[in-house]
């Protein structure tokens, strides 16, 4: 049994909805989630002029090896309606492979750890919810010691739907 640390973000249409749908859809292809972090809602990274994104972890457990579970992923993506032509731009889901157990990999297809996590606060934050002392198999620390020397000074926050 594999154990993966999967992120999911939102920032078109009814943003909550799609993560809601997309847990969903991971629970009944991929395996059983055991943990799930709050919803943070996060600014835009990478192209800032766009809706702010809702965005969440969650620690599931597969069968699945992580060529399987890309695979997967992009078909929920693609059935939700994700459209990749701009780069970091809006969307309804995306759904990222952060760990796998305590795996490195990096092939043509995928690379594990998410290369970019180390420098993104709304990847950081809800990881630390489920996983803070889960130690980073390529820097040796934990993911709270990640955030800590995070340079990202972009602003997470806890989700209130009241603001709808």
């Amino acid at each position: 049994m594999n154990q993966y640390y999967l992120h999911l973000g939102s920032n078109r249409g009814d943003r909550k909805s799609f993560l809601m749908l997309a847990i969903q859809q991971i629970e009944e292809k991929i395996g059983a989630i055991h943990k799930q972090s709050s919803i943070y809602e996060t600014e835009p990274w990478g192209m800032k002029e766009q809706d702010s994104f809702l965005n969440m972890a969650i620690e599931v457990s597969s069968k699945l090896n992580p060529e399987e579970v890309i695979e997967t992923i992009n078909a929920i993506q693609a059935a939700l309606g994700v459209d990749f032509k701009t780069k970091w731009g809006p969307r309804n889901i995306d759904i990222d492979i952060i760990y796998v157990n305590s795996d490195i990999i990096a092939t043509e297809k995928i690379t594990i750890p998410h290369p970019r996590m180390y420098e993104r606060n709304f990847v950081l934050v809800p990881m630390i919810e489920i996983a803070g002392e889960y130690e980073d198999p390529v820097k040796k620390i934990t993911v709270d010691e990640l955030y800590d020397l995070c340079k990202d000074t972009s602003e997470v926050y806890i989700y209130d739907e009241t603001d709808e």
